[in-house]
C-alpha cells in the first residue's frame, strides 16, 4: 500500500476518535506522533466493531444472528491484516492497514483482541447483569483489555503499570455506563448491576429520576472513583508524554460523573458532556503537572 493511502487510513482513524471519543483524542495530543496515531488506531477498532453491535436493531432476534457474522467477519479481516502486515504484506483497505500498522509496531497482543471480539459477541445475546461481578465479567474484554492495549503504547517504565491500566480501562467504560443508560435502554441494554438497582429501587425503566436513582446512581458514582483511585498510581509508572496523555484523559472522563451529580444524576434527559474550553484548560494543565492533577481531581471527587 502507499504512504498515501496508509495516511488517509490514520486520517480516518485520527476522525473517528475526534467524532466518537473525544478524551482520547485530547489526551493523544499529548503524546508523540507515531504513538498519537498508534492511540487513534487502537481506538478506531474498538469503535468499528462497536457500531456493528450497536447499529439500530443489531441485537433484535431477526438481526441477532446477522450481526453475529458481520462481527465475526470484521474480526477476520483484522486479525488477516495483522498478519499481513507482520509478513511485510500491503493490505488493501486503508483503516485496516493502518490499524494493523499499529498493531505491529506497538507490539500489541493478539489475545488482547481475542477477549475483546469475544466481549462484543456478548452484546448479541446479554442485555443485563445480575452482579458487579457478573459486569466486570463483561468488562474484562471489552474495558480491562482495552487498558491493556493501551500499555505497549505508552510504553511504561514499570511493569507494574498493568493492574493500574486495567483499572483505568474499568473506569472509563463504568462511566460510560452510568452516562448512557438512556442511550442503552435505547438497545434494550441494561449494564448497571440488577442486584444494585434492586437494593436502592431503583428501575432505569422508568426513565425518571427518583430518590431510588439518585441512591443507586450515587452508588455506582462511588464504585467508579475507587478505580479511578486505583488507576492514578499508574502515572509516576509512565514516561512524561504518556503520563500527560493519562492525565488528561482521566481528569477529563472523570468529570463526566461530576456533571451527572451536577446533572441531579437525571442520565435520561440529554447526554452529559463536558464542555470543549474545559477539555482545553485540562490538557494543557496537564502539559505542565500530570500527577499533580490526578491527584486534585482525586481530591475534588473525595470532597462532599
Amino acid at each position: 500500500m502507499s504512504a498515501d493511502r496508509l495516511a488517509q487510513g490514520y486520517r480516518e482513524c485520527a476522525r473517528l476518535t475526534w467524532r466518537h471519543g473525544t478524551t482520547y483524542w485530547w489526551g493523544a495530543q499529548l503524546l508523540p506522533p507515531a504513538r498519537r496515531r498508534q492511540v487513534y488506531a487502537v481506538y478506531a477498532l474498538c469503535r468499528l466493531a462497536d457500531d456493528i453491535v450497536d447499529a439500530p436493531d443489531a441485537t433484535t432476534p431477526a438481526q441477532a444472528e446477522a450481526t453475529g457474522r458481520e462481527l465475526e467477519a470484521f474480526g477476520r479481516r483484522f486479525f488477516d491484516a495483522v498478519a499481513t502486515t507482520r509478513d511485510g504484506r500491503p493490505v488493501s483497505e486503508p483503516v485496516l492497514a493502518a490499524i494493523a500498522e499499529a498493531v505491529v509496531a506497538a507490539g500489541i497482543e493478539r489475545e488482547c483482541f481475542e477477549r475483546f471480539f469475544a466481549a462484543m459477541a456478548m452484546d448479541l445475546t446479554t442485555t443485563s447483569y445480575e452482579t458487579f461481578d457478573d459486569l466486570l465479567g463483561y468488562m474484562e474484554g471489552s474495558a480491562a483489555v482495552i487498558g491493556e492495549m493501551m500499555l505497549p503504547v505508552l510504553d511504561p517504565v514499570d511493569p507494574a503499570a498493568r493492574g493500574p491500566a486495567r483499572a483505568l480501562g474499568f473506569a472509563f467504560q463504568l462511566t460510560n455506563f452510568i452516562r448512557d443508560v438512556g442511550e442503552d435502554l435505547d438497545r434494550g441494554r441494561v449494564y448497571l448491576p440488577q442486584a444494585d438497582l434492586r437494593r436502592y429501587g431503583a428501575d432505569p425503566w422508568l426513565r425518571r429520576v427518583t430518590p431510588q436513582w439518585r441512591a443507586a446512581l450515587a452508588h455506582e458514582i462511588d464504585r467508579n472513583r475507587e478505580l479511578y483511585a486505583e488507576a492514578d498510581r499508574g502515572v509516576a509508572m509512565l514516561p512524561p508524554s504518556s503520563a500527560r496523555c493519562v492525565a488528561t484523559a482521566r481528569v477529563l472522563y472523570s468529570r463526566i460523573l461530576l456533571r451527572i451529580e451536577e446533572a441531579d444524576y437525571d442520565v435520561f434527559s440529554s447526554r452529559i458532556r463536558v464542555p470543549r474550553p474545559e477539555k482545553l484548560w485540562v490538557t494543557a494543565t496537564s502539559v505542565l503537572r500530570p500527577q499533580r492533577m490526578t491527584r486534585a481531581a482525586a481530591l475534588a471527587e473525595s470532597t462532599p
